[in-house]
């Protein structure tokens, strides 16, 4: 049988990722206190065969916190908790990056003594949080001062010293879902009229300089963006999507990024175009594809050029040996989604190897 392309290893001037089998970010609400524990670093050593594991959101602040019972990495004790984390992946062979997450708009009151959370402008939108005492409906944010903006990128180069103590191997800016780089991005939720908002130019600097931040503390190559233009979730929309996007996508070349990863679903409805071959072209870094993807079609996206790796949300959860079982073609096991942020080990570190 011809080894998939799949499982190749992918080499850069940094790394040697065993394989393309990449681990997507995924919240999975199991740090009460909002430190990473020992269920934490077991739940991520399980998937360490992955040719890399991107951790869940992790909160770059107090303020940016925007969802129950998930981690941070801005103080000594979260510090200590990925620790255990980044030691029990490495032990078993694996690579790993903290995914530096902030939620802005998205956020609630209840998460910050009744305070209004942040966002580029104080416009409505229709979404929910998820609060301690479950869903509820976003509320109006409040429009962030310039001062606000550059203390938050502060917070990023900050969070990002706290990942390179902690171990980790690099850290991706989360710039998708609907969250706050996102908001900036977009001109749906973004309507300043000062140097972050209005042109592209300006929309993408917040983006652009929570990279910088990274850069400033891991160097280009040790550091993943993650941009979903096709993902509408939050409230998310922009008038000109190809446009926005392919600016950032050539801005991040420019600072020689060493990986993007593209959210944007396998298959897209009829009368759209996929923006990921367009982002391909353009970027000459490691390109990650994301969304939908299985066996076949990841194998598909690596032959023809599409993508250099590939990574896996939900097959992840119940499969942590997901690469074996790509290179047996053997089956998959379902995960429980009843089970994804209950909390505990139940549905979390009791999904068994094969055999």
């Amino acid at each position: 049988m011809t080894e998939l392309k799949l499982l190749s290893p992918l080499k850069t001037d940094t790394f040697e990722f065993r394989n393309r089998v990449f681990m997507a970010p995924m919240t999975r609400g199991r740090s009460p206190d909002r430190v990473a524990n020992e269920l934490t670093a077991r739940y991520y050593a399980q998937r360490a065969t992955a040719g890399l594991i991107i951790t869940e959101g992790t909160q770059i602040s107090e303020q940016a916190i925007g969802w129950t019972n998930t981690p941070g990495i801005y103080t000594d004790e979260q510090i200590e908790g990925w620790r255990k984390v980044t030691q029990a992946v490495h032990e078993a062979g694996g690579l790993i990056f903290a995914q530096l997450w902030h939620t802005g708009r998205a956020s609630h009151p209840d998460f910050h003594g009744g305070a209004l959370p942040v966002a580029p402008s104080a416009l409505p939108f229709n979404s929910q949080a998820f609060t301690p005492e479950g869903p509820k409906p976003t509320v109006t944010p409040r429009a962030m001062t310039v001062e606000e903006i550059q203390s938050t990128i502060l917070d990023y180069e900050i969070a990002a010293r706290a990942a390179k103590a902690a171990g980790f191997d690099g850290v991706e800016v989360h710039g998708a879902n609907g969250y706050l780089p996102a908001q900036f991005l977009e001109d749906g939720p973004n309507k300043r009229t000062d140097a972050y908002g209005g042109p592209v130019e300006n929309r993408a600097r917040f983006l652009l300089e929570a990279t910088d931040a990274a850069i400033r503390v891991f160097g280009p190559s040790r550091v993943s963006v993650r941009l979903s233009p096709r993902i509408p979730y939050n409230d998310m929309g922009d008038s000109d999507l190809e446009g926005t996007y392919m600016f950032a996508v050539e801005a991040l070349e420019a600072r020689k990024v060493g990986m993007l990863h593209f959210m944007e679903p396998a298959q897209l409805p009829d009368g759209l175009d996929l923006l990921a071959p367009e982002a391909r072209k353009r970027f000459t870094g490691k390109f990650i594809v994301n969304v939908g993807y299985d066996r076949d079609t990841a194998e598909r996206a690596i032959a023809t050029g599409l993508a250099d790796a590939v990574t896996f949300g939900t097959l992840f959860i119940s499969n942590p040996d997901l690469p074996e079982r790509f290179r047996r073609d053997a089956a998959l096991a379902p995960s429980d989604t009843a089970t994804y942020y209950v909390g505990g080990e139940q549905g979390y570190t009791d999904y068994p190897l094969l055999g």
